[in-house]
């Protein structure tokens, strides 16, 4: 049954795989599945037919038969349940693989995306300096807490799963702020994630994209 998955047409991360479908994509490619990708316009995602799939208008919408699915963390868990090369077949081990994909997504990436919200919509309020202050603060908080619980690991907890696969996608996010440069191991962390040839391979797709319709523009 084939698997598509939406995607932006014109993604305002200019190819740098930061857009919520690279998760997705990357899970795909991890455990080997073939997808297809319709790409939307932001017009496009505003109109009902996008609306039926996501009804907040974002990317990524996943759809597989009669099943529809939106909100990436949703749509890798879904992937990787179904499909083995993402979580661990202990029980125990497995159970604290969607812990990690949890951490990735409620604990780590609001105060992340919260700094991009402040740098890109609040830059001119006479507040901002003092707000990013505070805000980078929360980030390293918990930078601080995740450097130290990885420590010398390879991966958050044993072999790699999508507890990492969502934690590298989240930690990308700071890439060009050079707080990461703060913490050497969880820089290796990252490019540990993005040497894979899964990842490489979703990249690329993406990338693609972005270089195509620079190309047609």
């Amino acid at each position: 049954m084939t698997i598509t998955i939406t995607a932006f047409e014109q993604s305002p991360d200019r190819g740098r795989g930061l857009a919520r479908d690279m998760r997705v994509r990357w899970a795909l490619e991890e455990v080997g599945q073939s997808y297809d990708v319709r790409l939307v316009s932001f017009k496009t995602m505003k109109e009902p037919a996008h609306l039926a799939l996501h009804p907040f208008g974002q990317i990524p919408t996943y759809e597989e038969g009669d099943l529809a699915l939106f909100e990436s963390g949703a749509i890798v868990f879904h992937i990787a349940e179904r499909r083995s090369g993402l979580l661990p077949h202990d029980a125990n081990a497995r159970a604290r693989a969607i812990t990690w994909m949890f951490a990735a997504l409620n604990t780590m990436e609001p105060p992340i995306v919260d700094r991009e919200v402040a740098k890109y919509l609040e830059g001119d309020e006479i507040w901002y300096e003092q707000r990013m202050s505070a805000v980078e603060g929360r980030i390293r908080k918990r930078l601080n807490e995740l450097s130290g619980r990885l420590g010398d690991a390879d991966w958050l907890d044993g072999e790699f799963s999508a507890g990492d696969l969502l934690m590298v996608t989240v930690l990308r996010r700071l890439a060009g702020s050079g707080i990461l440069n703060e913490y050497p191991n969880l820089t290796a962390y990252i490019a540990r994630g993005e040497a894979r040839p899964a990842y490489q391979r979703a990249f690329g797709a993406q990338l693609a994209v972005f270089t195509a319709a620079s190309a047609g523009g």
